[in-house]
């Protein structure tokens, strides 16, 4: 049995929020959620979120055990990209790209 959650379109960018899901992939569930707790990065409430949900999934559609869940896979792929103008020197303007996730996180009992 395993529980999933997906969150789609954050904005943050997916190489920033990766580096918080490499942190979590593989732990219990209460070690990872201690650990967002903790660490001073924006994606953490992101994937806090996330991780919730999957666990409220998890209780309610699939009757697992919240104790034995760890997270078997958690990615975040890129979503499409903010496409913004800023003004530079001569009358010309530069492309700024703001990016965006999606974040996919599955639990399985142990």
């Amino acid at each position: 049995m395993e529980a999933r959650a997906v969150t789609k379109y954050l904005r943050v960018s997916p190489h920033k929020a990766r580096l918080v899901a490499d942190m979590v992939r593989g732990k219990k569930v209460d070690d990872a959620l201690t650990l967002l707790k903790y660490t001073p990065k924006k994606s953490c409430r992101i994937i806090t979120k996330t991780l919730r949900s999957a666990i409220a999934n998890a209780e309610n559609a699939g009757n697992m055990d919240v104790d034995q869940l760890y997270i078997h896979t958690i990615c975040v792929n890129e979503g499409p990209r903010l496409k913004r103008w800023r003004p530079r020197a001569m009358g010309r303007a530069t492309r700024i790209l703001k990016g965006t996730s999606h974040v996919t996180v599955v639990l399985k009992e142990i």
